[in-house]
């Protein structure tokens, strides 16, 4: 297979190129795209054999849960069974952002996608590409970060090729990410919510969702 490099505007992006790119997820394809944080992979979050081909990729452990992107808020509710209320806080305040919220998956979010744990992780992640793309895929995307497993994630299209040469079909490429580390994880299916990792979103910025949360149980 040969990787196809796109360049693309990083505020805006070209219409037609994010059409080609939208069109290969739809077919089961797999695109490379930049994030605020890091370069992403992005498959379909509910076509199977695409995201097999994410986990075949990145040589990530089948045992290791996908995190799923989305456009806006509303499309959390086709993957998630329930919103917490500091779930709710935690959108509100920090989507679109660099943080991920985990919550119980709806039956039909592929096993594959959850690790069979049950959960899933969702975010809106703020850079134009990135929105552009799901938007244009029609449907959620799983999106780890687009290297080889164990190796440190991507902030440049080049190192994204250094990885996945050959091993994906695009690469948008919109120079470098702004921020240069993942997302904050926050698990909020317990209560407490917890912290899973850190990322540019500190606890001290968080305290505005969980002090709330921890009074409302006092």
């Amino acid at each position: 297979m040969k990787t196809t490099v796109l360049k693309v505007d990083p505020q805006h992006p070209d219409a037609h190129v994010i059409e080609i790119a939208g069109e290969t997820i739809k077919k089961g394809g797999l695109v490379a795209f930049p994030t605020e944080t890091v370069y992403g992979l992005a498959a379909s979050a509910f076509n199977e054999s695409a995201i097999r081909r994410v986990y075949e990729a990145k040589g990530r452990p089948a045992n290791n849960p996908l995190p799923v992107q989305v456009a806006d808020k509303e499309d959390i509710s086709r993957l998630a069974a329930e919103l917490p209320e500091a779930a709710e806080c935690l959108i509100d305040h920090f989507m679109p952002g660099p943080i991920t919220i985990v919550l119980h998956a709806k039956p039909h979010v592929p096993t594959m996608v959850t690790a069979d744990t049950g959960k899933v992780g969702v975010r809106i992640p703020d850079h134009p590409v990135a929105l552009a793309l799901i938007r244009a895929a029609g449907t959620p995307i799983v999106a780890p970060s687009a290297n080889i497993s164990g190796q440190p994630p991507p902030t440049t299209a080049e190192e994204v090729i250094s990885y996945l040469d050959g091993r994906i079909e695009i690469v948008l490429d919109a120079g470098q990410t702004n921020l240069g580390i993942a997302s904050t994880v926050v698990d909020a299916t317990q209560t407490p919510v917890r912290i899973i990792r850190q990322g540019s979103i500190s606890p001290d910025m968080l305290s505005v969702c969980l002090d709330k949360e921890k009074q409302a149980n006092d």
